[in-house]
């Protein structure tokens, strides 16, 4: 048998880090209220969609400069983003709509939160240094976007793309937390400083994902003869 006959041996996924690496022990903490909720017959897309509308309210509080108001709002709809997944798998009712439909409303409400942080700095002074924040949060907004959008080009090609420093639960937290604690405190430089982190790594994550995908994917054929290529 030669090289080329045999079994491609699949490569382990990777180990899960950053906040994904938490999933475990908080399963643990929110299960009796996820199976609270499963027993009050609370259908997941119903959660998904009240922290959808929880993290829109969060947009339109930073718009208005209610930055801590807003930053616990942020929180609150990455909570009920936790709650859904968990209320699916415990009641049974997890869905490839519902995956869908779940993926679709956090890429919908991570802009309006971006566009919510553009009024923001937009509005609050029209000095140079705040001119650039806008293309700062113009790059966070973009990095993660692309960080959504690599892993899941790379699962439609049959890669586990989870790896990266700035994932959906980094960023919520982030931001969450930084407009909870320091809202506009020392002239908003504490805020300016978690944009541009978010930016800096979210695009740096996002050209992680294309190291990684090209590394295991360089030469490999799609499987059907190349229909789909460079498809969105």
């Amino acid at each position: 048998m030669t090289s080329s006959d045999r079994p491609r041996q699949k490569k382990p996924s990777p180990s899960p880090r950053g906040v994904s690496a938490l999933r475990a022990p908080v399963y643990r903490i929110i299960d009796p209220v996820a199976r609270l909720l499963v027993r009050m017959g609370i259908h997941p897309n119903a959660i998904t969609v009240a922290g959808f509308l929880v993290t829109v309210a969060g947009a339109l509080l930073y718009s208005r400069d209610h930055v801590r108001t807003a930053g616990f709002a942020i929180l609150l709809g990455g909570l009920c983003d936790v709650f859904d997944g968990r209320v699916a798998r415990l009641s049974g009712l997890a869905s490839k709509f519902g995956s869908f439909f779940d993926s679709t409303l956090d890429r919908i409400s991570e802009i309006a939160m971006y566009i919510g942080l553009m009024t923001l700095y937009n509005a609050y002074r029209l000095e140079f240094v705040d001119i650039w924040m806008i293309y700062a949060l113009a790059l966070a907004l973009g990095g993660s976007l692309m960080v959504s959008y690599t892993r899941a080009k790379a699962e439609s090609l049959g890669f586990d793309c989870s790896v990266g420093l700035m994932q959906r639960g980094e960023r919520i937290l982030l931001l969450g937390f930084g407009s909870l604690l320091f809202g506009l405190s020392w002239n908003g430089r504490v805020l300016s400083g978690i944009i541009v982190l978010v930016a800096l790594l979210t695009n740096f994550t996002a050209i992680h994902r294309i190291v990684w995908v090209y590394r295991r994917g360089s030469g490999v054929p799609l499987d059907n003869g190349g229909a789909t290529a460079g498809k969105g």
